[in-house]
């Protein structure tokens, strides 16, 4: 698809789109995917690594103001691009999936146990994607799943963050973590290694000892009570302790050509 229809889908949706070589960002994964701004206000930004490759929107839905972009170079990658509350945003779409459509590719991105609370709560199909409904609230890339749950005050962090790593985080009024494995963390290793690895990098290279290193749980059961805040998003107000699960863009390929996060 040339760059000019890539436009005019775009412009369906009322966003603004450049696609260009990628002028040294994303040689190696065929296309990268950002938003940016200039003085007209916020736009995507798609970078081309490769000459070889192949754009093509699979689905446009303007009164959603969503659509559903595919590359194709050796492999195939599909990004839902769109508009949430407040700013333009895109998010890679696990391939395993096979989404062939914006409403697909809603679903792909919701967790299992989002899938189960829908079902379990017969939330009707014209709300399953709202921001709040019978079965979660949803604030970025996180959803909120009511429980009937307490936990002793010692447990109980306050204005602690929730952060996949990259992006701004979303700022929690209180917040428990439970289970989850000891990772620890540095600039260096910034997906964490476990504490067997990390006595081995240490015993190798003991000049590592040095380093910044911050000990973290990879993987907890997260529960959040109270105001949720994030600058791009809504204030959201949590009645009671809420399950916290992360939608499933992580477990995309895609995921390494999206710059923009949240």
């Amino acid at each position: 698809m040339s760059a000019s229809n890539i436009t005019r889908h775009f412009n369906k949706i009322g966003a603004r789109v450049s696609v260009h070589p990628h002028n040294g960002r994303g040689a190696n994964n065929g296309v990268t995917i950002d938003i940016r701004r200039d003085g007209a206000g916020e736009y995507f930004d798609i970078a081309l690594g490769r000459d070889d490759v192949e754009l093509t929107v699979m689905d446009v839905q303007p009164q959603l103001r969503h659509l559903l972009l595919m590359s194709r170079t050796s492999r195939l990658s599909k990004f839902l691009c769109g508009h949430d509350e407040r700013h333009w945003f895109v998010a890679a779409v696990p391939e395993i999936a096979h989404a062939s459509n914006v409403a697909s590719a809603f679903e792909a991105l919701k967790p299992p146990q989002i899938r189960a609370e829908l079902i379990r709560k017969n939330v009707r199909k014209k709300n399953r994607n709202r921001r709040r409904n019978e079965a979660f609230l949803r604030q970025g890339e996180w959803f909120f799943v009511r429980v009937d749950r307490n936990f002793p005050e010692l447990l109980i962090l306050r204005n602690e963050p929730i952060s996949r790593g990259r992006g701004k985080p979303h700022l929690c009024e209180e917040l428990v973590r439970s289970g989850g494995e000891q990772v620890y963390l540095s600039a260096r290793y910034r997906r964490g290694v476990t504490e067997a690895e990390y006595r081995d990098l240490i015993r190798n290279k003991p000049q590592l000892a040095h380093e910044r290193w911050v000990v973290q749980r990879r993987n907890p059961e997260v529960y959040v009570r109270g105001r949720v805040r994030h600058s791009d998003h809504k204030t959201i107000t949590l009645d009671g302790w809420h399950r916290v699960l992360m939608n499933t863009e992580h477990q995309a390929h895609a995921m390494r050509d999206v710059v923009f996060l949240d």
